[in-house]
């Protein structure tokens, strides 16, 4: 396998995939004089998708960027994260996110839809960065880089490729081998709608409702608390196809909350236009990186979503690979070292997510939102 030599601000990066961890690596690499193409197989970036919640450590990062501020006045600071128990309404949990909690964790708590943050990181990019129409047909590394391969028929060369295209990853079939997501046994329900269709119904800013078998997440997306996300998990027998979300309907998602407390149902009821998503991961792999390729975000981690972290890790790992690569003159130092702080920690995301624990009751929260991707210390690689 051929690797690059030395690493400076000459090394060519190609980035696959514009989501937030590619957008985010893009950005800090760029601002730090790399040259950066990122290749988005999508024609042109649209407002779908869902809401996000972020924290205090991903907070850090924006800041980074120069861009907590438009974070934050674009989504909504969230009161609290509440606990509730499905059918009697009782708090398990509160995490309150007063300015002593932001004075604590040093950053924001925000929830936002998800392509508002994908606007907010493109603007520090220079213009013509981004590639659209651009999806990965293959990988053929040479003595001078690497060459991509487009469906296209277009080609690009560089120096490094950073996989960052998601849990259906071309870069990581050609590192690893084709290997199907899997499907969990949950399908997600979920909901985007002006909050004008509460009628005038006040909900908390950010709640999550534990049942027995399935839980929902509520809460409000912008500054202005006009915008309102919902999104069940709920048991799901089998899923017949891929990952591609399916149209909903609003009596089957209400009819699959039976027994919940009143307050969610009037949220539920609010909805206008379902869509249904299956919930999918991979089993943990440890191998992020061959030679110049290396991956991030859902191509080598896919989380479930039940810390609703999976967005937080993508964005963490593209501020720690961008300083190991910033930091070292090797790519297979940088991407050994990368690897070494990253697994650990995404490791303990994962297990979290798979048991469905986190603010359930109290919990240990300081690990995860007092983290600081741009300034920890990183060990080195064995």
């Amino acid at each position: 396998m051929i690797e690059v030599e030395r690493m400076d601000r000459q090394t060519r990066v190609a980035v696959v995939g514009g989501g937030l961890a590619g957008l985010t690596v893009a950005a800090l690499l760029q601002r730090d004089g790399y040259p950066v193409a990122v290749y988005e197989q999508t024609p042109n970036f649209s407002r779908i998708g869902a809401g996000i919640i972020l924290g205090a450590n991903v907070a850090k990062v924006l800041r980074r960027l120069d861009l907590e501020r438009s974070l934050t006045e674009t989504g909504i600071r969230p009161d609290a994260f509440v606990s509730r128990a499905w059918d009697s309404g009782e708090t398990l949990y509160e995490l309150v996110f007063d300015e002593a909690c932001e004075a604590r964790f040093d950053g924001s708590f925000v929830n936002i839809h998800r392509a508002d943050l994908h606007r907010i990181l493109q603007t520090p990019l220079a213009p013509g960065t981004i590639r659209f129409g651009h999806r990965l047909a293959g990988l053929d590394e040479t003595p001078a880089g690497i060459r991509l391969a487009f469906d296209n028929g277009a080609s690009a060369e560089a120096d490094i490729v950073i996989g960052a295209d998601g849990i259906r990853s071309r870069v990581r079939d050609e590192i690893l081998g084709k290997e199907e997501p899997r499907f969990i046994g949950r399908i997600a329900p979920r909901a985007v709608f002006p909050a004008d269709r509460l009628g005038g119904r006040e909900i908390r800013d950010c709640t999550k409702w534990w049942g027995p078998d399935r839980h929902v997440l509520v809460y409000y997306m912008t500054a202005r608390r006009d915008e309102v996300y919902v999104m069940a998990a709920i048991p799901a027998d089998r899923w017949d196809g891929d990952g591609t979300p399916i149209a909903g309907s609003r009596d089957e998602f209400v009819s699959g909350l039976e027994g919940f407390h009143p307050e969610l149902l009037r949220a539920a009821e609010a909805a206008a236009d379902v869509t249904v998503w299956p919930i999918m991961d991979r089993p943990r792999n440890d191998r992020w990186h061959e030679g110049r390729v290396v991956l991030m975000g859902d191509a080598c981690h896919a989380v479930r979503p039940f810390m609703a972290a999976g967005g937080s890790m993508a964005i963490e790992d593209a501020a720690v690979l961008h300083r190991c690569i910033v930091a070292a003159s090797d790519t297979e130092a940088a991407f050994r070292r990368y690897a070494a702080n990253r697994i650990p920690r995404v490791a303990e995301v994962q297990r979290i997510s798979i048991d469905n624990t986190w603010m359930h009751g109290p919990t240990e929260v300081d690990w995860f939102f007092a983290y600081d991707p741009c300034s920890a210390p990183l060990d080195a690689a064995h």
